[in-house]
């Protein structure tokens, strides 16, 4: 697979149907001859961990005609058509200093392993027509969590050490940091709102790290975060948890607020020390961090992403 074929012409921030921003941009697909146009816009929700990406093909501009086009419209975007959604998909931010395409550009990943993850990680709808003819769309929805899960390549979790001096802990069900106002950036004399990635890690006010993608059990298919807002985690239940956070967290979280953020993209939120030796100080809740029951609430306009150049 490769990007041969796409260039971009111009594109402009819109709102879209779904409730999440997209950058639209306008991409001649095929050589000029051809005279065939694609489009693509896409869009990432974090709070639903999915990257959504719609390819149309203008049939009009490409000289197609139905009914007799049809398998070749259908044929072009499906051969197309995931090789565009890559080029967004690359745009993803991994951790806090790097997209995928900046692992790519370090060899940190091979475009071969970026391009397979991305078709695996994908769900397709067949193609549809507009109602004037002139456009045939396919929608493509990507699973980040299965995309962080194929970048995990570690065999077993990395050891968690408890602190010399641990302190009294209850066993917590999950950990739940609440990060959805602008804190400090550490280093730095400005603020700014937590940023969601693929592999966010935890530090404490002393900088230690706390958690990191290989601390998380290979076998856990969930990634290292669930991503929500604080609505979920101040419901009426008795847990104050939104039923859809209480198969991951469950009934008694441990809850803590970041206090500052790190990162040269702000991903990273930073705990009290306090806090930290209650996740560190029991087996149980080192245990959590091994299962990926980690919760970041971060503020809901940063749970909807555009992506894209």
């Amino acid at each position: 697979m490769n990007l041969r074929r796409g260039r971009t012409n111009g594109g402009r921030l819109v709102n879209a149907p779904g409730c999440f921003f997209v950058l639209q941009i306008l991409v001649l697909a095929l050589p000029v001859s051809a005279q065939t146009w694609m489009r693509i816009s896409a869009g990432i929700d974090w709070n639903r961990m999915e990257l959504n990406a719609l390819v149309t093909l203008d049939m009009e501009g490409a000289g197609i005609r139905l009914p007799a086009g049809r398998a070749r419209a259908e044929a072009l975007l499906e051969e197309d058509g995931p090789e565009l959604a890559l080029s967004f998909i690359m745009d993803l931010q991994a951790d806090s200093s790097a997209t995928l395409r900046s692992l790519v550009d370090r060899g940190e990943l091979s475009f071969h392993d970026a391009a397979f993850l991305a078709r695996e990680a994908a769900e397709s709808v067949p193609p549809a027509i507009s109602a004037d003819l002139s456009s045939m769309s396919v929608r493509y929805t990507y699973s980040l969590a299965a995309i962080s899960g194929r970048l995990m390549r570690h065999t077993r979790p990395r050891d968690i050490q408890p602190p010399l001096i641990p302190s009294p802990a209850d066993n917590y069900t999950g950990i739940i940091i609440i990060a959805d106002e602008s804190l400090p950036v550490h280093g730095k004399q400005t603020r700014a709102l937590v940023r969601p990635c693929l592999f966010p890690k935890i530090w404490d006010s002393g900088m230690n790290l706390i958690y990191e993608r290989n601390m998380i059990d290979p076998g856990y298919a969930g990634g290292m975060v669930r991503y929500a807002v604080r609505d979920l985690v101040t419901a009426s239940s008795p847990s104050g948890l939104d039923e859809a956070l209480v198969s991951l967290a469950g009934t008694n979280p441990l809850r803590i607020m970041a206090r500052s953020v790190f990162g040269v993209v702000p991903t990273d939120p930073v705990i009290d020390r306090e806090d930290a030796l209650l996740i560190l100080s029991t087996e149980n809740n080192r245990r959590l961090l091994r299962e990926g029951r980690v919760v970041l609430i971060l503020n809901r306009e940063t749970l909807q992403t555009a992506i894209g150049r």
